[in-house]
């Protein structure tokens, strides 16, 4: 079984020409809600993979938006356990995308930052712990302890991106990050190669858009290409990547077919709107890895040289 411990925001999507600049107002298109949060992304996209039961414990105000969230996570099949927060709303995201897919992204926490250690639920049973850092970080490290103390593995999605206290970074099995969350995380500015060296996580792994995704696993390196797709919109897409990911590898996957299977998952998540509503199931993505090949020399090749491994 997989626990999420994490975010759930309802999102605010406005669709633009372009993602407005520092003090420019744009003139949008589309406006709809959406149910999201990283976590709630990430505890959908678990449990439309299927093959493991997915837990969430999340954060809730007692108001409006909550209910959309706790329908889709439950329509999804994940079982929630909330702390509801009368005091404190239900957390939300203002969106913007952009024409060419890009988004820009504000998030009020509300009832997400009133998650505590004490509210974690009991770990029997449970295979990973996924977590994030739209939660208190001193929550977030209690729940990897927990974790740890019980033989859990502990995944950790290290976005919005800060700097990690080593304390942190000790706990985590498995650290997922994008491209400017690496630099961030490792406190490097040189080639993707040279940061994930930096980082002592057994396990390291960052996607890289439309490059694909590497990981640094036991000393070793293994990269994913990307899935070849138009982009509609890439809100939670590396939400989906990651509930992927940990779905994969509690069914016993190693980190190469794991990888294959997260970045379909994300690819497809592109071509639809929305954040959990983009999210595909297993066989959805089933069918896009059995259209397309295993490996292709031109583009592992490009990738390679892209993250400095050349």
């Amino acid at each position: 079984m997989i626990l999420v411990a994490g975010s759930a925001n309802l999102d605010f999507v406005v669709r633009a020409p372009h993602i407005p600049a520092p003090g420019e107002t744009v003139l949008g298109r589309d406006f709809k809600t959406f149910p999201g949060g990283k976590g709630a992304n990430q505890a959908v996209a678990s449990a439309r993979a299927g093959g493991s039961p997915t837990h969430m414990l999340l954060g809730l105000g007692n108001d409006a938006f909550a209910s959309p969230l706790e329908s889709s996570l439950q329509s999804a099949g994940v079982t929630m356990h909330i702390v509801r927060t009368p005091d404190h709303p239900t957390g939300t995201a203002f969106i913007c995308v952009s024409d060419d897919a890009e988004n820009a992204i504000t998030v009020a926490p509300g009832a997400n930052a009133e998650l505590r250690p004490e509210h974690l639920p009991s770990l029997a049973g449970f295979t990973h712990l996924l977590l994030q850092l739209e939660t208190p970080l001193d929550t977030v490290t209690a729940y990897a302890q927990a974790a740890r103390a019980k033989g859990v593995q502990v995944v950790l999605n290290a976005a919005p991106a800060r700097p990690l206290p080593a304390e942190l970074l000790a706990l985590v099995d498995v650290l997922v990050v994008n491209e400017g969350e690496l630099a961030v995380v490792s406190g490097h500015q040189g080639s993707i190669a040279a940061c994930l060296e930096r980082l002592a996580v057994p396990t390291v792994v960052v996607t890289l858009g439309h490059h694909g995704s590497c990981a640094r696993h036991l000393g070793g390196f293994v990269l994913q290409s990307a899935f070849p797709i138009t982009p509609v919109d890439t809100t939670g897409a590396g939400d989906t990547f990651c509930g992927s990911l940990v779905a994969a590898l509690s069914q016993g996957k190693d980190l190469p077919t794991a990888l294959r299977f997260a970045s379909a998952s994300s690819a497809l998540a592109c071509t639809r709107w929305g954040a959990q509503s983009s999210i595909p199931d297993t066989a959805e993505v089933q069918a896009l890895l059995d259209a397309s090949p295993i490996s292709d020399p031109a583009s592992e090749s490009a990738l390679r040289s892209f993250c400095g491994l050349n």
